[in-house]
């Protein structure tokens, strides 16, 4: 299976239809979102084309496809209007390799022993290897940060592969 993975869509519906049509394009199965989905919180700049409304049409035009975890920016309401379940966070096993999701604001207190670990928060593209575990972050698709560029990844059978916005790959990871 392939899976478009992203993270901090901040309600830009912008980001959000770039995802929507970068699945299509790439023929994925399934989205992963790593939360923060509608709200910008408190630290950041209203983000470029911020329509939370808009976001939550487009997003639930693909609810069947969508695998989600809870942000810190995520709030109660956000359940009642988006059509697909916001976890806490997922321990689920994807192209056979047991994986855990999360936003990524409590990642220090995650002591499993999925393989590969995905999460977000940091609106910092990475992938890193530690303790045999491969902990890989997409970025921000609306708010980067530290220079990085908007970003995304797309995990399939052979590699997890980190894209900007402009289709260059920012990190890659041979699975």
């Amino acid at each position: 299976m392939k899976y478009l993975i992203c993270s901090d869509i901040h309600g830009s519906i912008d980001s959000a239809n770039f995802i929507a049509n970068e699945f299509k394009k790439c023929s994925c199965d399934y989205i992963i979102c790593l939360g923060d989905v509608l709200y910008h919180g408190p630290r950041n700049d209203l983000p470029e084309a911020y329509k939370p409304k808009e976001v939550i049409t487009a997003l639930n035009e693909l609810k069947d496809k969508i695998i989600c975890v809870k942000g810190n920016c995520e709030a109660e309401v956000d359940q009642m209007v988006l059509d697909f379940k916001i976890n806490d966070y997922l321990d689920i096993t994807i192209n056979g390799i047991k994986s855990h999701l999360e936003h990524g604001h409590h990642l220090d207190q995650y002591n499993g022993d999925a393989s590969i670990v995905l999460y977000g928060h940091t609106h910092i593209p990475s992938i890193e290897i530690m303790d045999n575990q491969v902990f890989v972050n997409p970025g921000s698709i609306t708010i980067p940060k530290n220079g990085s560029a908007r970003s995304y990844a797309i995990w399939d059978e052979r590699r997890i592969t980190i894209y900007s916005m402009d289709k260059k790959i920012v990190k890659e990871y041979e699975l």
